[in-house]
């Protein structure tokens, strides 16, 4: 099992939506940038975890957890003309983009904040943390997991 950051805007989607869908299951579409597509296409697999993380907005970080239920497959957004995904250069025989479906598994009662993830000194190499990491997906490892997990499993509301 490997563990994922995945970020979203909560206004465009959070996790009370991720929450509220039927099966509280959703495909994570509509990611274009080529090494967030490799990571959702190649590394992300079945069973891995993953922290939602609300970015673009008052309260930025860690809002919950999903588990990923389906593994890499071709973003349908992309062949849909109505889609504000929509990428006319790919095609369904070579697609371009890749999607997970991933399942809720909780929400933390408060918001990880970014400044406290930022002042945990083993938090060093996750890419919320760095400057100029602008990436929607980014693994995290297993230490960093248990970390953050904790941490915001022990917040105070």
């Amino acid at each position: 099992m490997a563990y994922w950051l995945f970020k979203t805007e909560p206004d465009a989607f959070s996790i009370d939506d991720l929450a509220s869908r039927p099966g509280q299951t959703e495909p994570w579409d509509g990611v274009r940038n080529y090494q967030a597509r490799n990571f959702l296409r190649d590394d992300i697999k079945l069973d891995d975890k993953v922290f939602i993380y609300h970015s673009s907005c008052k309260e930025v970080g860690i809002a919950g957890v999903a588990k990923v239920v389906k593994a890499g497959y071709p973003d349908t957004t992309q062949f849909d003309p109505e889609s504000k995904y929509f990428d006319p250069k790919s095609h369904p025989d070579n697609p371009r983009w890749f999607r997970v479906d991933v399942k809720f598994e909780g929400k933390f009662s408060k918001v990880l904040p970014l400044s406290v993830i930022k002042s945990m000194p083993d938090i060093t190499e996750l890419g919320v943390v760095k400057k100029g990491s602008r990436l929607s997906i980014m693994p995290v490892s297993e230490c960093e997991w248990q970390l953050l997990y904790a941490s915001a499993v022990n917040a105070k509301s």
